[in-house]
């Protein structure tokens, strides 16, 4: 959310960064009602001064018996009580007219963001390792002889509609490794703690992460009100929501490897086939709550860490920052990362790793005292260290042999008891 004191004190550079978000003209409307509320307050607090003083008098008034005095005393003190009522109302209309806007305006670009349409004018920023050759027609993930066996979209579909799967036997084996793989290395070797968080959160939370209330269409919610989790950045980033943080605690690092949800209302169309798009997920969350003088240095460092987990797998992937058109809503700056999928012919995200800046904190009231013991918001990042579903055909696709089987990355095998392939059969070899 936006701090309306900087909106007030510099509307036109507030209107040029929602600019590059496809927004014009915004702080007109925001500063009207801010203006209004805040002449309600002020009228309220006049009126409460009217009624004090009032009220002083009408003790005095009876005391030398001025009986007509007394009671128009009376009457304005009662006059002052309603009007005072009616003025807070109108203000706390207002407040809440304000706060919706807000809410439902995106986080403001950092100055280096590229201006930009779609995701065609996203800008490359780093390329590792190679894109593999193949002998032969490399397949989509889906098509594998040996991954057929442990990926059935019929049964899921029978279960729970489209866009779910079923994993059974070695698929299913290399999916978890991969999830393992990834808490482990995150915590042993990039210093993030690991995590156990509910899948089940209050409204309160979802807006905390900026999910509510403008993308509430695509999250699943329960008959009792509880939203199901789009991914643990909901809950990592919460942890902190209405305290104030020891500042001896920052930089707090988390991990977390969760289900996820999300009803993908805005993609009708959109990756249909295989796992690349599904309604339910698994995902290795990162999440880091800091200062805002250390936020540059940790987003570069979470960065890093989503990075590493494909240099591990001997993975291909590009790293791109999004341009302005197609950063998320409570991004100031993400970087995606995109890892080469044969069968598509082309790099696809398997994750984005963003900067909030204090937008979320406002949100939840997250703060900490500077060196001079000043309140301050703190600074919030998230990134997917990784998409472990994306990773399971990443692995399965590049890995992938003319007979149908598929050889494991060897930064895996520790993770498989020494296994290293699927075979043609479907079977761990």
């Amino acid at each position: 959310m936006h701090d309306i004191r900087a909106i007030r004190e510099n509307p036109q550079a507030f209107d040029a960064a929602m600019a590059r978000r496809g927004l014009s003209g915004v702080s007109s409307e925001i500063l009207a009602i801010d203006e209004a509320r805040r002449a309600k307050i002020t009228a309220a607090e006049t009126a409460q001064a009217d009624r004090n003083a009032a009220s002083k008098d009408v003790g005095a008034a009876k005391a030398r018996g001025d009986n007509a005095e007394f009671d128009r005393l009376r009457a304005l003190v009662a006059d002052k009580k309603d009007e005072i009522a009616r003025l807070e109302d109108e203000a706390r209309v207002e407040d809440e007219r304000l706060r919706d806007i807000l809410l439902g305006l995106p986080n403001l670009p950092y100055p280096d963001v590229p201006d930009g349409r779609d995701e065609t004018e996203n800008v490359e920023v780093h390329k590792w390792g190679e894109v593999p050759t193949f002998d032969f027609a490399p397949k989509e993930h889906y098509d594998i002889a040996g991954v057929k066996p442990g990926m059935d979209f019929e049964t899921a579909a029978k279960l729970s509609g489209s866009r779910f799967v079923l994993l059974r036997g070695a698929v299913a084996r290399v999916h978890r490794a991969l999830a393992q793989m990834m808490l482990d290395i995150h915590t042993t070797e990039h210093g993030l703690t690991e995590t156990m968080t509910p899948v089940l959160v209050r409204d309160e939370a979802m807006v905390g992460t900026n999910q509510l209330p403008k993308f509430a269409e695509d999250s699943y919610q329960t008959r009792e009100g509880m939203w199901l989790i789009p991914t643990s950045e909901v809950t990592l980033t919460n942890t902190v929501r209405d305290s104030f943080v020891d500042a001896d605690r920052l930089p707090i690092r988390m991990t977390a490897h969760t289900q996820c949800f999300r009803s993908e209302a805005g993609s009708a169309g959109k990756d249909t086939a295989g796992m690349l798009r599904q309604h339910q997920f698994e995902k290795v969350e990162m999440v880091t709550i800091c200062t805002p003088e250390t936020s540059e240095d940790e987003h570069a460092r979470m960065r890093g860490c989503a990075e590493a987990i494909l240099e591990r797998l001997g993975l291909a992937y590009r790293t791109v920052v999004l341009c302005t058109g197609d950063m998320g809503f409570g991004a100031r700056r993400t970087y995606d990362i995109e890892v080469w999928l044969p069968g598509q012919d082309t790099y696809r995200e398997i994750s984005s790793v963003s900067t909030c800046g204090d937008f979320q904190a406002r949100r939840m009231n997250a703060r900490v005292r500077d060196a001079d013991g000043k309140p301050q918001f703190v600074h919030t990042l998230n990134g997917s260290g990784l998409a472990v579903g994306r990773c399971l055909i990443a692995v399965l696709e590049n890995g992938q042999t003319e007979d149908g089987g598929v050889i494991l990355p060897e930064g895996l095998h520790p993770w498989l008891g020494g296994k290293t392939r699927i075979a043609p059969d479907g079977r761990l070899a």
